[in-house]
């Protein structure tokens, strides 16, 4: 048998143009919401609040509560043994990245460190859209598969396909040629990133990693564990690959600040951003931080969608005297 060689299938793909987004899920009414716990990030330069999506991501949300509160046991890296206190009180928000997003909850500050556990994705490709969308839109290749290069193209599209037809020799290959241009012309994303290791799961929806959305910093598929991010933009490149677990609903501002600190050339911020603590708030006062959420945004739609105002005109200069 013949080794097999890499081989680019032909199929022309144009790797410098912006594909579209994928679609967004329909946003959830505020009533549907309210039942969601909301936590507060009380950090170094001011509070985050965040509605958690418990009925999207319940082992997820329970993971990220029980750590914050200290009900979940976790393995110290630094003594090694069992522990169980809040675990983010005190950690830095380790690696900044100016519109992009904003990661902490690593208990050694530089991104290597976890609690001793990893933990499943909660990712529903189908209520992404990510089941019908093309690998390929026409010749751009779809945000979610990171495609930067023909190479990038081989390896993370080509080579797994490959694999999971049972393609192992460039005999294999020529004999089964037209079946894998057909088959490559046709893949969804959802198909391609299951080659790559992802599992979906369709019993709960799913939200897009947008601007404000609060998700899971991993290593790659069903490698969750205690680090987390915040969006500073919409992320469609990250759609299908992190579970997205909450949004803020409250000090946007206090994150947009935070993406704005000076840091070095790893990212980290030069002068430290901490996380004070991670709580969540009573049922009563959650409900009224939703309500109150709903209620901005709802006015902030409006705004946007009232036509502008047409300017008064200018009332017109005195005119001067003039000598008689």
């Amino acid at each position: 048998m013949r080794k097999l060689l890499p081989v680019f299938v032909l199929v022309a793909a144009s790797f410098a143009e912006d594909p579209p987004a994928p679609p967004k899920p329909p946003e959830a009414p505020p009533e549907a919401k309210a039942a969601n716990p909301v936590a507060v990030i009380a950090t170094s330069m001011g509070e985050i609040r965040v509605l958690l999506y418990a009925d999207e991501a319940p082992a997820t949300v329970e993971n990220f509560l029980a750590l914050a509160e200290g009900t979940k046991e976790w393995k110290d890296g630094s003594t090694g043994e069992t522990v169980k206190r809040p675990f983010y009180d005190g950690l830095l928000f380790h690696r900044v990245i100016k519109g992009f997003m904003i990661q902490g909850g690593c208990p050694k500050g530089d991104g290597s460190g976890d609690a001793g556990y990893k933990f499943k994705d909660e990712i529903n490709a189908k209520s992404l859209g990510l089941d019908t969308a093309k690998v390929l839109d026409g010749n751009s290749p779809h945000p979610a598969m990171q495609l930067q290069s023909r190479e990038d193209f081989q390896r993370n599209v080509i080579m797994p396909l490959f694999a999971k037809m049972g393609i192992r020799s460039q005999e294999d290959l020529d004999k089964r040629a037209a079946e894998v241009q057909k088959k490559v012309e046709s893949l969804t994303v959802k198909e391609a990133l299951e080659n790559l290791g992802y599992v979906y799961e369709e019993t709960h929806a799913s939200h897009a990693p947008v601007k404000g959305s609060l998700a899971m910093a991993n290593g790659g598929p069903n490698t969750n564990g205690c680090q987390f991010f915040l969006n500073l933009a919409d992320t469609p490149w990250l759609t299908g690959r992190h579970t997205v677990f909450g949004e803020v609903i409250g000090g946007m501002d206090i994150v947009e600040r935070i993406g704005e600190v000076k840091v070095d050339e790893e990212s980290r911020p030069v002068a430290e951003v901490k996380i004070v603590s991670i709580r969540r708030l009573p049922a009563e006062e959650a409900a009224k931080a939703v309500a109150e959420a709903a209620k901005a945004r709802a006015e902030t739609k409006a705004e946007a969608g009232r036509p502008a105002e047409r300017p008064t005109p200018e009332k017109p200069e005195a005119e001067a005297p003039k000598p008689e």
